[in-house]
């Protein structure tokens, strides 16, 4: 049977409020648009930190385009509880080390598993250096990303560092729907593709079969 991480979570969530506590969280965030409905969602439960560790974004201009929009929506938003903030660097050596034979995969192949792998490992080691109660990912949101694969990667990472993780599957009950209706009223800048190189050049690939079949159908 598939498990429902949503209802996982809600079952936390419910333990936390029937003993009044607020833990903190450090937040892993791919982007600012997937963060939106879960800053929103989460604050009002947790204390938040944001971790921008993203190294698979490609190119770097791009990357810190985007952790400039995280930082953005941070300070426009309101929250229940506090939500803070920590960046990182590009570090793209370290994206292309993870995957190094499997450049070719494609989206959602073993690519994107050790991609995942790579910044929850490195939020679960801050997590534990900096003394948070729950760890967990902004990645579920999207309808592209394996649930099932983030959310195996993060229990594992929990047994191996001693922080627990927050389980979740954030696309559920209309999540993705309000994400991207939070970035139309913080007018958030949205990326057309996942964020490596790799991913880029699958959606131009595909890009480009759209507009030759589009000229197909006006032959």
């Amino acid at each position: 049977m598939k498990t429902n991480y949503q209802l996982m979570l809600d079952h936390t969530i419910e333990e936390l409020r029937a003993e009044g506590k607020v833990p903190t969280l450090l937040l892993h965030a791919c982007c600012a648009p997937c963060s939106t409905y879960v800053l929103e969602y989460l604050s009002e439960y947790f204390k938040i930190t944001v971790f921008s560790f993203n190294p698979n974004i490609y190119p770097a201009e791009e990357f810190y385009k985007r952790v400039s929009e995280q930082e953005r929506l941070i300070g426009e938003m309101e929250f229940a509880n506090p939500v803070g903030f920590i960046g990182s660097e590009h570090q793209s050596e370290r994206f292309y080390e993870a995957v190094r034979g499997y450049e070719d995969t494609g989206e959602r192949g073993y690519r994107c598993y050790l991609c995942y792998r790579l910044r929850l490992e490195e939020t679960a080691r801050l997590a534990r250096e900096k003394g948070f109660d729950y760890f967990t990912t902004t990645l579920s949101i999207s309808p592209l990303k394996d649930a099932d694969w983030l959310n195996e990667i993060g229990i594992a990472l929990a047994d191996d560092h001693g922080v627990k993780y927050l389980c979740s599957d954030f696309k559920k009950r209309n999540g993705y729907k309000r994400s991207t209706e939070l970035c139309k009223k913080y007018c958030i800048y949205r990326q057309d593709y996942c964020g490596c190189v790799f991913s880029m050049q699958e959606s131009e690939q595909r890009r480009r079969a759209r507009e030759e079949n589009d000229v197909q159908k006006t032959l």
